[in-house]
């Protein structure tokens, strides 16, 4: 039996900003996939870099970002001034929708703003009540609700009426009404920086501070005992002190035997192509938006317009409930689709597709409900008593940044080196 310190499951963002920032040398990463990343990887395919979706990195605390720049000295780093759109009535329109549907047909705006001024007077249970309570609705069905429903995969009564956090891009009557006048279109992403190799240097820059011969591929956890400390993979059993883990928080009470009410954790996954055309498409734009029911995608993103390139390079993503089934036949069925819902909204016209890749995530984004929350802190209470640590988007059951990986990851690391 294999004895260490620590146990990290995965070896995605999470698992390998903990390892690298640990000061102890007596740790494991094990990882199911043959490659590491997680979702962060990256796809070099005929000339076109994409990733599994579109990973452009946004920053607040700036010492992350120059720490993670001065590992990649080797890359060019592009920085965008980001461009977002959102298509409406064979048009494009300013990103976010509520301070900018000044820019709508008359009868939309009329429509919007009448909703905005008598919206319903409302304590919000959820998501979808929320929205009606501080857009009206007008905003809420023309764009919010439609485009958050195709995203989810799921009625936006089912979710929390703050599942998105920080991440929404609230907005209140006066501000909607001066971006009229005086356009600002602020979020927390304004800016981001994207290496030219792709999202992939993200990971190998955490990873230059990993020791590679303690990363084990292709080794999955099958079981773990949590009393004895004891991790059964599919090639051998660890013996650690502590268990830090990036894997779904669902899966991990699975492994260790823990009780937790499924119906509790929902989710959807969204299924990513890639795509590669013969010539440039539409300059300037980064990613755009599409409320449309009768387009399969709600959003597209444009590697060639951060990259500087001069062929249409794109990502596409739709979202499909955790219960879609995906067989090659079907998958090729959705690529046909989308290059007619690319033609219908203009994005290609006479382009030669020259190259495609897909990818499903799966869990893509995960459902947060007032059950969700109280379970998932549930959960990891019960871990935390037996020196086991549940972090990261899908081990915390949440929606957050890398960067926000990042730090709970680090901060996590800095509690045990006190002690080291």
């Amino acid at each position: 039996m294999v004895k260490t310190e620590f146990l990290v499951i995965g070896a995605g963002i999470s698992g390998l900003s903990f390892a690298g920032r640990i000061n102890s040398d007596d740790y494991i990463i094990c990882e199911a996939d043959s490659e590491i990343g997680g979702y962060c990887k990256t796809i070099q395919q005929d000339g076109f870099t994409w990733d599994y979706s579109g990973h452009f990195f946004h920053f607040k605390r700036p010492d992350i970002e120059q720490y993670l720049l001065d590992h990649m000295k080797d890359q060019k780093i592009f920085r965008v001034e980001k461009e977002t759109k959102i298509y409406w009535g064979n048009n494009w329109i300013d990103f976010p929708f509520q301070k900018n549907i000044h820019q709508l047909p008359k009868q939309d705006f009329i429509d919007c703003i009448y909703g905005l001024n008598f919206r319903p007077k409302i304590e919000p249970k959820n998501f979808k009540e929320m929205l009606y309570s501080k857009f009206g609705e007008g905003i809420s069905e023309k764009f919010l609700i439609p485009y958050n429903e195709k995203l989810y995969a799921t009625n936006l009564e089912n979710l929390d009426q703050n599942a998105m956090g920080r991440f929404f891009p609230y907005a209140d009557t006066d501000q909607i009404i001066k971006n009229f006048k005086e356009p600002d279109n602020n979020s927390y992403n304004n800016t981001f920086t994207y290496p030219e190799g792709g999202a992939i240097q993200y990971v190998e820059a955490l990873a230059k501070n990993v020791d590679a011969e303690k990363i084990f591929l292709n080794e999955r956890i099958i079981s773990i005992d949590l009393k004895q400390k004891i991790a059964t993979t599919n090639h051998r059993k660890i013996n650690y002190q502590h268990l830090v883990s990036s894997a779904p928080l669902t899966k991990l009470a699975e492994i260790t035997n823990l009780e937790c009410n499924r119906n509790y954790f929902s989710y959807n996954k969204v299924l990513v192509f890639n795509v590669g055309f013969d010539k440039k498409g539409i300059e300037k734009m980064h990613w755009a938006y599409f409320p449309q029911r009768d387009i399969c995608f709600y959003r597209v993103g444009f590697y060639d317009n951060i990259m500087a390139q001069d062929r249409l390079s794109m990502y596409v993503e739709i979202g499909l409930s955790s219960t879609d089934e995906l067989s090659n036949a079907m998958i090729n069925e959705y690529k046909d689709q989308i290059l007619l819902d690319l033609q219908k909204v203009g994005l290609v016209s006479d382009h030669k597709l020259v190259s495609w890749h897909s990818i499903v995530m799966d869990p893509a984004y995960v459902h947060i409900t007032q059950d969700s929350i109280k379970e998932t802190q549930h959960i990891k209470n019960i871990l935390q008593n037996y020196n086991a640590h549940s972090i990261g988007r899908y081990g915390s059951w949440t929606y957050c940044s890398i960067e926000d990986n990042i730090i709970e990851a680090w901060e996590l690391a800095d509690n045990f080196n006190v002690l080291l």
